[in-house]
């Protein structure tokens, strides 16, 4: 499918429509100015507003948020008691005035003219759901080699919203820009789901006859886990409640998500073997350390990024794989 054609000039439309921008944060003193403010200088001529659910931080993020708040009237800001992610969009969605609705995360970035595409999409196509690229950008060489490897196929597998791609309808896409009324009409983000909920969402979405729309276009920039033990259990956390949804949505399970458990079963067994039968036994391992290695030095742009990137890629990796196979049964509430 190609890419919707837009007015030729978008300044001829009649008038943009009002949105609502959602975000729901919890100990995001880090980058959530940038945040907020990448969505108040957005060059968008509809009305907009900016709805914060804050959850209970060990940092200054409420303070932060409630700063921002007193200098700007479009942003507002609600409590998110339970701090957990779906919760809050919900209580967000709850408070939007408007038909359409942005979410965007705490620790992103959105460019000057993101909304104003999106919605033009949006309203040009039968889309319930517009998105386009996590442009994952660090600033520390940790956090350049995490982006490096988001951005990367052998990091994240082939997903157009990492890696790139045609516009086009796709299962899924990162964050959103969404009719209100779709939203609605699926009961919003389930609750029972502390991650992946923006997969889980779209799938419901697309069950309920919506298209969900990527546009490479469209590029969030996101700000990635800034240690080793933070990346771990982030990438745990995705494959755990990634397993979640394949149990509660059957058949929605493809390769990509199968890749990095069987890997990690596949260097276990090479690992055992080779200790406890023959040294031949280890030539997957080293296969996939070659591979690893190779890649970082395709990857890197700089020797730290080089010398990070391998690791990394194997905490991803190991930790993706093992939060899917170890993910409990009962993670979710029937």
């Amino acid at each position: 499918m190609t890419t919707p054609e837009l007015p030729r000039d978008a300044a001829h439309l009649r008038e943009l429509p009002a949105v609502s921008v959602i975000l729901t944060v919890v100990n995001e003193s880090r980058h959530l100015a940038e945040a907020i403010s990448s969505v108040l200088s957005s060059e968008y001529p509809g009305a907009l507003e900016v709805i914060v659910a804050v959850g209970p931080s060990r940092d200054n993020t409420r303070e932060i948020a409630d700063r921002i708040a007193t200098t700007d009237s479009r942003v507002r800001i609600i409590e998110n008691p339970s701090g957990r992610t779906p919760d809050g969009l919900n209580a967000a969605l709850r408070n939007a005035r408007f038909d359409y609705v942005v979410r965007i995360d705490g620790h992103s970035q959105i460019d000057r003219l993101y909304i104003r595409r999106a919605i033009e999409i949006l309203t040009s196509t039968d889309a319930v759901n517009v998105g386009g690229l996590m442009a994952a950008e660090g600033i520390t060489t940790f956090e350049r080699a995490v982006a490096r490897a988001m951005r990367s196929p052998i990091g994240v597998g082939a997903s157009r919203f990492h890696t790139g791609g045609t516009a086009g309808s796709v299962d899924t896409v990162y964050l959103g820009v969404f009719k209100k009324s779709a939203l609605l009409a699926v009961g919003g983000y389930d609750t029972r789901f502390s991650r992946a909920q923006d997969w889980e969402l779209n799938h419901r979405l697309r069950e309920n006859g919506g298209m969900i729309w990527f546009d490479p276009e469209l590029r969030v920039t996101y700000r990635p886990r800034n240690s080793i033990a933070k990346l771990a259990r982030q990438y745990f956390e995705y494959g755990r409640w990634r397993r979640a949804v394949a149990r509660q949505h059957k058949g929605t399970t493809n390769f990509r998500y199968l890749a990095p458990p069987l890997n990690l079963v596949l260097q276990s067994l090479s690992v055992l073997l080779g200790l406890i039968l023959s040294p031949i036994f280890f030539i997957p391992t080293i296969g996939y350390l070659l591979a690893i290695f190779l890649a970082s030095i395709a990857l890197g742009k700089s020797v730290g990024e080089r010398f990070t990137l391998p690791i990394v890629l194997i905490v991803m990796h190991f930790s993706w794989g093992f939060g899917f196979i170890s993910s409990p049964r009962n993670l979710i509430s029937k």
